[in-house]
């Protein structure tokens, strides 16, 4: 294993409804395509000993979306779920969801805790699917917890430091990324760990994210391996 790679990586995967398009198929069967991606590279990635990934799967804009998209989302995430809970045997992947998973449908919610609990021993890659996720609402979210424990006397005012807003986010257990992919050639975070990007590096591709593979991935971690990390040092 390559002790150059990045801990983490991060992923944007922007692009499936425009593969649909170019196809003449419906946006849904280019969510599948994007899920069959990442079910690809998911294996490859805890193959060559990368430790966090961290995927946007459904942001807190989304929902504004056609409620034809929005369904189709959330039954492709049911899907998804369903599927790894039956084949985990054959999985080492540590999943979990970030997000505010309170706003899902209640199925779902139980759907994440059966996921969270049966994965939870897994020893390979942790893999966060970041759904009804948005950076500024789990900022918003943690500034929250964060005031509610001054006004219970757990915390007080001046203790307050970065540290301390990094240990209510959503995040709070695993690094920041060293690594953030998007996909689609936007130039944008879209809202997607804006705290903890403060220092990622980044790597942008034209490819949408249903043709996104194996290559794509080792080409990115070769960019980010040739880069020089300074975090605003010399």
């Amino acid at each position: 294993m390559d002790k150059n790679i990045p801990e983490h990586i991060a992923i944007i995967m922007d692009g499936n409804g425009r593969w649909a398009k170019k196809r003449f198929i419906p946006r849904k069967l280019g969510h599948r395509a994007g899920a069959q991606t990442l079910n690809k590279l998911i294996k490859y990635a805890d193959e060559i000993g990368i430790k966090h990934m961290t995927v946007y799967a459904f942001s807190t804009e989304n929902w504004s979306r056609s409620k034809e998209e929005v369904d189709a989302l959330m039954n492709l995430l049911r899907e998804y779920i369903s599927d790894y809970i039956r084949d985990n045997k054959d999985s080492n992947i540590k999943v979990d969801m970030i997000g505010d998973i309170s706003a899902l449908d209640d199925d779902i919610q139980e759907k994440i805790k059966e996921l969270e609990d049966v994965s939870s021993i897994k020893k390979g890659m942790n893999l966060h699917i970041a759904v009804n996720y948005g950076g500024r609402d789990e900022i918003l979210r943690s500034l929250k917890k964060i005031y509610k424990n001054i006004e219970e006397g757990k915390i007080s005012f001046n203790d307050i430091t970065e540290k301390t807003i990094s240990n209510f986010l959503d995040t709070r257990n695993f690094p920041d990324p060293d690594l953030i992919i998007r996909t689609s050639g936007e130039l944008r975070l879209s809202n997607f760990m804006l705290w903890q990007a403060a220092y990622s590096e980044f790597y942008v591709t034209d490819k949408l994210w249903p043709d996104f593979n194996k290559d794509d991935l080792l080409d990115a971690i070769e960019q980010y391996k040739s880069r020089s990390r300074r975090f605003g040092g010399r």
